[in-house]
């Protein structure tokens, strides 16, 4: 076991280390490629676009040396990241560290609820329709994937507005305050994320329901819920968490769409008003955070199969 766990960490933290370096040098890439004058958007971004002139983009070229050989930036930039220094902000002046590590916060919050919600979700639904394939629940559950899934995630952030916001008025709209304020952007996610889950679910049920050793305890004259408690649920478990990886592209793109729908304040939002001002430190932070995110996550993943599963431990 231990050795399966240093393996597995090992294989990430090289991972975790391309990923540092291929979306860094993509983000740089992008950003000098992106249309218009860089000096002027960074200073509309410090003093707003109306008190912006020549003479103020001018001085921001100067100050910050974006005149200066793309090469030349590049290895600055790299020779930086291998330092653990993402530099600090060409708008606001402050540290990109510190100002990821307040936002980040808000990201993970929001992260772990629509995962919560989708599990919450998706498990139980996908449960029922497996102990009954093809009947009711199944087919109601497959056609409610099929429209969730399809939907984009800011489609379905928007119908929730509408509904709980404005319609009924439970819940804010958007912005961050109290715990009222989760639950919209929780949702547009989760959803989407719950339909996956759901019929993940349903076909590792389907299979373990229809296995001789599930029948042979029910001959032994345990209950229906005592036999999925003691030989479903763990088995089922296996896919599930194993398929949490793929979605969980689903669930990183998703947080930059939706905190900009929502003006929740995480790396999504921060990265849209990065792109906006070329603020370049601020660009490449984000992306690397978010991209480390995912070998993280990841990680979690293949850690818990690897404890509830051991065949994979074996193997």
């Amino acid at each position: 076991m231990n050795r399966a766990i240093s393996t597995l960490l090992l294989q990430r933290l090289v991972q975790a280390g391309l990923v540092a370096w291929v979306v860094g040098t993509l983000t740089f890439i992008l950003t000098r490629a992106l249309p218009g004058d860089m000096a002027f958007r960074i200073a509309a971004g410090r003093y707003g676009y109306e008190q912006v002139n020549a003479e103020a983009a001018a001085a921001v070229q100067a100050e910050l040396g974006l005149d200066q050989s793309p090469l030349i930036a590049y290895f600055h930039w790299l020779s930086d990241l291998l330092s653990l220094d993402l530099g600090h902000s060409l708008v606001s002046g402050e540290s990109v560290v510190s100002e990821l590590a307040h936002q980040l916060g808000h990201s993970l919050d929001l992260a772990l609820m629509a995962m919560l919600l989708a599990l919450v979700i998706g498990v139980p639904v996908g449960i029922l329709s497996g102990l009954r394939p093809n009947g009711w629940v199944d087919r109601l559950a497959l056609v409610s994937a099929v429209a969730l899934r399809s939907l984009p995630p800011f489609v379905i952030g928007l119908l929730l507005i509408m509904l709980f916001a404005v319609q009924l008025g439970w819940l804010p709209a958007a912005g961050h305050g109290g715990g009222s304020h989760l639950w919209l952007p929780a949702m547009a996610l989760a959803l989407g994320l719950a339909a996956v889950s759901a019929r993940v679910t349903r076909h590792g049920m389907a299979r373990v329901a229809g296995s001789p050793y599930y029948a042979f305890s029910r001959t032994r004259g345990l209950s229906e819920g005592q036999t999925l408690a003691r030989h479903g649920l763990r088995n089922v478990a296996v896919p599930v968490i194993a398929y949490l990886s793929v979605q969980l592209v689903y669930l990183v793109e998703g947080v930059v769409v939706i905190e900009s729908l929502f003006a929740w304040p995480g790396i999504g939002h921060a990265l849209v008003h990065a792109v906006v001002a070329r603020d370049v430190p601020m660009i490449q932070g984000t992306a690397l955070v978010m991209g480390l995110l995912f070998v993280t996550l990841n990680t979690l993943v293949d850690l818990v199969s690897l404890y509830i599963d051991p065949r994979r431990r074996l193997s």
